[in-house]
């Protein structure tokens, strides 16, 4: 199979100086981006784009957003993707028919850096729907000669009826969010499903980010090789995990990837900042430029890997946290990823969810636990020590939570209820 890869660090600077002035002129054509652009070259005038932000979309009234931000006309549509995140208006992007052969070719690339091949079978539990992750990752195994199971999250099929499907139709890979990957991992605790014997081998997560508590964590409960996949609907499949787990493999002949700091100027290669993406090649429709993805992201050039050619030649990408991720407590931060890390760390802790509430004039960290064994005071020490605030904790009843993340896209693990 021809993926299409370059041949060295050179070809990828070559692709992206010619795509990086056509993506410039493809923006000009939206009557909402030209506005943003200076007169100039893309070379002259690039960093003084300023980055565009999901917020600033949403300002544009929905049954304006096509002839205002796209740049073909709608009967050039074949497919609407729903832009991912857990707050605010939804956004619906088209995609062209142009669009999709590189889209397609970028998720075709996901299996490839896993070494999956046509002896492959893939169980993929994404969320089925207008969200495009699930059926890209489905269409691009079949143009590879990979088998699917088109199961969706628990909103598509349920968790019981999943790891039935597991142990009958003997899958080699399972795709989907860790979150979900974990309430399997419950259910088929509950259901004595000893996953761990089961034909999945290896794993890909991708959506939400992947701590090396929750890799352990799924590593232990699937007995599977998990890899770390990262994309946004605003471009498809950007970076991935390969073999060697060297970090992820970012694909900047496909995506032009800028790592900036809170003055809006680049970092130092291999330093975090906020994520800013340009499609090179995907942009025939929505022509996204300097799209700030809402990611704090490392990219370092510094890596190459002779043993893992083709994608040794790109840089590797560590995703650190999603920039909105935290909760401010009294004064403390505390990151999502960090208090999930606290948690997942103890072998006790089966699932949990965390909001904060206002409680006169105090605010409310409150924790509900489903445990394996423990109370809530051995949980109320682990978090005090953590972070200095003293949650109040509720345990609740083995599959609870889990019962709930069966008709959520995203699991609401972290709810912020002080308005």
């Amino acid at each position: 199979m021809s993926l299409q890869w370059p041949s060295s660090v050179e070809q990828i600077s070559r692709i992206q100086l010619e795509r990086r002035r056509i993506a410039l002129e493809r923006a000009r054509q939206s009557p909402f981006l030209k506005k943003r652009i200076p007169p100039g070259a893309a070379e002259d005038i690039w960093h003084k784009i300023p980055p565009l932000t999901k917020e600033e979309l949403r300002q544009i009234p929905p049954q304006r957003f096509h002839e205002e931000f796209c740049i073909q006309p709608r009967v050039r549509t074949v497919e609407y993707w729903r832009s991912g995140g857990a707050t605010g208006r939804p956004l619906f992007y088209p995609r062209s028919a142009e669009d999709m052969v590189w889209n397609l070719l970028a998720f075709q690339r996901a299996f490839a850096i896993i070494g999956a091949t046509s002896e492959d079978c893939a169980h993929i539990s994404f969320p089925l729907g207008v969200h495009p992750v699930a059926h890209l990752y489905a269409r691009a195994a079949i143009q590879l000669g990979i088998g699917t199971v088109w199961c969706g999250a628990g909103n598509n099929t349920p968790s019981e009826t999943q790891l039935e499907l597991i142990d009958h139709l003997k899958p080699t890979i399972w795709l989907g969010m860790a979150s979900y990957g974990l309430h399997l991992a419950n259910v088929a605790e509950t259901k004595n499903f000893d996953l761990r014997s089961s034909s999945v081998k290896k794993i890909i997560v991708a959506a939400e980010p992947l701590s090396p508590e929750k890799r352990k964590k799924l590593e232990s409960a699937w007995g599977a090789e998990v890899f770390d996949h990262f994309g946004m609907t605003e471009a498809a499949f950007v970076a991935g995990e390969g073999l060697g787990h060297h970090g992820l493999h970012a694909f900047t002949d496909l995506w032009f990837l800028e790592v900036l700091d809170e003055a809006g100027d680049p970092v130092k290669d291999g330093e975090t900042g906020s994520l800013v993406m340009t499609a090179l090649w995907s942009n025939s429709m929505t022509p996204f430029l300097r799209w700030s993805s809402g990611d704090l992201v490392s990219i370092s050039t510094k890596n190459s890997f002779s043993t893992e050619k083709p994608w040794s030649i790109f840089p590797i990408m560590r995703h650190a946290r999603r920039t909105i991720g935290f909760f401010k407590v009294r004064g403390v931060n505390i990151n999502h990823a960090d208090l999930e890390d606290a948690l997942f760390r103890d072998i006790a802790v089966v699932d949990f969810r965390a909001e904060v509430s206002n409680d006169g004039d105090n605010d409310v960290l409150h924790l509900q636990v489903e445990l394996r064994s423990g109370n809530e005071q051995k949980i109320v020490a682990l978090i005090k020590k953590a972070f200095q605030v003293t949650p109040k904790v509720s345990l609740l009843p083995r599959g609870t939570i889990a019962k709930e993340f069966e008709s959520s896209v995203k699991a609401p693990r972290f709810v912020d209820k002080r308005g």
